[in-house]
């Protein structure tokens, strides 16, 4: 492993230091498999926000189905390398943070895939708050959730009813599958999740 100097993950310059040197074992080189039977089966293309997007690999399989989608990341580095994966699509991918970026459209879809679990588990009612101002009423939060009690992280594991606890006030629980590739760090730990906002 590389010695890193950042150790705050609330800091981009975290983020930065960890693309710089290649390290990013969250980062599965490719769109996975429920996302992927996700959009093929969506009834029309969807305004979708991949938050704290990394690589972006998911970014291409939704524009390439017509579906109105931005990736933002808060990292310089992780933007930097997802503009050169995106092709023609880099201009779809935002610096930005979460927290105060503001779509130009209302979202169908937020995309979750390892940004709750890189947050420390003390942020997490902002992401759920964020999550329910961000998406129209009926609108979806669908990814991939992390479930696991480390006390350290990132990856920072949730359980099942905290989740439950942080999301059922603004949101039900539609689709709750196993996950058919994870890569090693979410082996066995890891849901597909589709939650629809009330």
């Amino acid at each position: 492993m590389p010695d890193f100097s950042s150790r705050d993950p609330l800091a981009p310059a975290f983020w930065d230091e960890r693309f710089d040197k290649q390290f990013t074992p969250w980062d599965r080189g490719g769109a996975p498999a429920e996302l992927r039977d996700f959009v093929a089966q969506a009834p029309r293309p969807l305004t979708a926000l991949a938050p704290g997007c990394g690589s972006a690999w998911e970014l291409a399989l939704m524009l390439d189905a017509g579906w109105d989608a931005t990736a933002i990341d808060f990292s310089a580095s992780a933007v930097a390398r997802a503009k050169t994966l995106a092709g023609k699509w880099a201009d779809r991918i935002v610096q930005a943070d979460f927290f105060e970026y503001t779509p130009p459209r209302p979202l169908d879809l937020v995309y979750e895939q390892a940004f709750l679990c890189a947050l420390p588990r003390a942020r997490w009612p902002e992401v759920a708050r964020r999550w329910e101002q961000l998406l129209r009423s009926g609108g979806l939060l669908a990814g991939y959730f992390y479930f696991d009690n480390a006390p350290k992280g990132p990856p920072f594991g949730i359980a099942r009813e905290r989740l439950d606890e942080l999301l059922t006030p603004g949101f039900d629980c539609i689709v709750d599958e196993a996950v058919s590739d994870s890569i090693p760090v979410f082996a066995g730990k890891e849901r597909w999740m589709v939650w629809r906002r009330k």
